[in-house]
């Protein structure tokens, strides 16, 4: 056997290392490219599916629309808990009112029943004043004999029960007004004296104290604060534990003005407290446990639909930055700003405010519901803003159907520029403010104050309560009352046919840009030409073996969950 040369048996060897090498960089460029496409195409998989609707990513991946089920059923419980608990709302905001009302037939002589402005009845003599004042007292002294309501006596924040009368004058003067002369202090002082129920047994003897002499010239108000006591045993009819409360009342006899004209306010201040002892039989305990148990299912309820929208928010933001790396890398420049805002989405942003505002007024409620909170505002804005939230958020859903997202799209268009007009038209608005503040506040009842002016000019946009403002300005100064016509003319001419129609022309663009481009298409950004060389929709529900081979994404292992943004 003849072997051949050491040399010549070298040379296929290294000929073949040398072809070897060379075809090294190409394949090793060929795959960096495959992977690069792949990559490519199992990011624009992920977007395109972040983008369906839930029903196409049940079609899809047949992934259960989980969140879309806990809106459904949280709009149901929210709304049930909002009825059960505005319905037991009322009946404390009905006891609180009835029980002022109330007070105020018992305390104050000659009320008729309605209020005289802002103040509750007024004396024009010094025999009513003090005969007013002396009812007041006299009346708290026999209110378990004449009160119909469950009220009793209430110890005040020195701990003591009875009433307490105060009065503030000027230190000293003396006055003249048929010589025009005025010779008085300034400085204010304040006498106060408690009067409690062994005391009042004996009118004679306070009445003739020196206390009660009252110097008119120089008083300033005469003040009469008592608390009272009482149970609201309505609440028992609709199988509630009761609320024990605490009315902090104050009656003021106003004479600041001097104008022979003392006024009268009443102020009742209501608190609820926790019953010290309860003994009530029947159902009540067994449905309060009830509620208690639901108000725990609507937490639950919110606590998951809370976790699957922030899980959704994380995965969106961990997309996006997949894909502003990538349109980084391979086109050199940053994506625009309407394209990432696009990630975030604001319903699910919504969803999570309603959640949070829904789980903490549950908590309230639970306690309120056991009597170890009273605050019934807090809660009721907490879950009336949540099921406002929670009804606006089925907008959503109906946004996937063309004809019922015009609306959501025609409110996304024109908010920035009716922003913009209100700022502008703010302006005019608030000087019409202010000058029929000033000028007309004295004039015209709906002008005395600068809210009562806002509300009243809103009113003259909606067309509202025209001729009412027009008739109701006194016509004690000719100037001022052609003023009130010039101002209010140029108001409602200015804002209802100039301002108005603006403002509802800017919608109406907006709504016709919008139906515009659902005829000729959307203007394209560079996500939604990214997502183009996506195949279509139809295909990609398919899933071909031919398009799987190419699209990774879709036969993910379980290791690879966190890259794949699952709705």
């Amino acid at each position: 056997m003849i072997m051949p040369h050491g040399a010549e048996a070298l040379d296929l060897p290294v000929w073949n290392r040398a072809s070897d090498l060379s075809l090294g960089p190409r394949r090793r460029s060929a795959m960096a490219r495959l992977d690069s496409e792949v990559k490519e195409e199992c990011l624009r998989e992920d977007l395109k599916f972040y983008f369906m609707n839930p029903c196409e990513k049940y079609r899809a991946r047949h992934q259960i629309p989980w969140k879309l089920g806990l809106q459904i059923l949280k709009i149901v419980m929210v709304t049930t808990q909002l009825i059960r608990f505005g319905l037991s709302n009322q009946l404390v905001v009905a006891f609180k009112e009835e029980n002022t009302v109330a007070f105020k037939y018992l305390f104050l002589k000659g009320y008729s029943g309605v209020d005289e402005d802002n103040y509750s009845c007024s004396v024009y003599t010094q025999e009513d004043a003090y005969e007013s004042i002396f009812y007041v007292i006299n009346q708290y002294h026999r209110l378990k004999n004449i009160s119909l309501g469950t009220v009793g006596y209430g110890e005040n924040e020195e701990n003591k029960i009875g009433l307490k009368v105060c009065k503030q004058y000027y230190k000293k003067g003396t006055m003249f007004p048929a010589n025009e002369t005025l010779n008085i202090d300034s400085d204010i002082e304040t006498d106060c004296t408690h009067l409690d129920l062994q005391a009042l047994a004996s009118p004679r003897d306070w009445k003739s104290t020196s206390f009660f002499r009252l110097e008119f010239y120089r008083l300033l108000q005469v003040e009469i604060s008592f608390h009272l006591k009482g149970i609201d045993l309505q609440t028992i009819l609709s199988r509630e534990l009761p609320d024990c409360y605490i009315f902090q009342n104050t009656i003021v006899f106003d004479n600041k003005a001097h104008s022979g004209k003392i006024k009268i306010y009443f102020d009742s201040d209501a608190h609820i407290e926790e019953c010290k002892e309860l003994n009530i039989s029947g159902s009540v305990q067994k449905n309060t446990q009830y509620v208690l148990v639901f108000d725990a299912f609507v937490i639950v309820i919110c606590s998951a639909s809370l976790i699957l929208c922030t899980r959704s928010i994380v995965l969106a933001l961990s997309l996006r930055k997949r894909f502003l790396s990538f349109f980084l890398e391979k086109y050199k420049r940053r994506v625009c700003d309407a394209d990432q805002w696009e990630f975030i989405n604001g319903w699910y942003v919504m969803v999570i405010i309603s959640d949070l505002m829904t789980i903490i007024g549950s908590i309230l409620k639970m306690e309120i519901k056991v009597k170890n909170l009273t605050n019934y505002d807090l809660c009721s804005i907490l879950l009336g803003t949540s099921t406002l939230l929670v009804w606006v958020g089925v907008i959503r859903y109906l946004g996937y159907f063309q004809k019922y997202n015009v609306l959501i799209l025609t409110m996304q268009a024109s908010l920035p520029k009716v922003l913009r007009f209100c700022a502008c038209a703010g302006m005019i608005y608030l000087g019409y403010t202010f000058c029929g503040w000033i000028v007309l506040g004295p004039y015209h009842n709906k002008f005395v104050a600068l809210n009562t002016v806002s509300e009243c000019l809103f009113s003259l946009v909606n067309g509202d309560d025209m001729f009412a403002t027009f008739a109701q300005i006194q016509q004690k100064s000719i100037m001022v009352w052609l003023f009130s016509r010039l101002y209010l003319y140029s108001f409602i001419s200015l804002f209802i046919y100039m301002i108005l129609s603006l403002f509802i022309a800017l919608i109406t663009d907006s709504y016709d840009t919008i139906k515009k481009y659902q005829q000729n298409g959307f203007p394209e950004t560079d996500l939604q030409e990214f997502l183009k060389g996506c195949s279509s929709r139809e295909e990609y529900q398919a899933e071909s073996s031919a398009f799987l081979s190419c699209i990774c994404c879709l036969r993910r292992k379980g290791s690879d969950d966190h890259l794949i943004l699952t709705n």
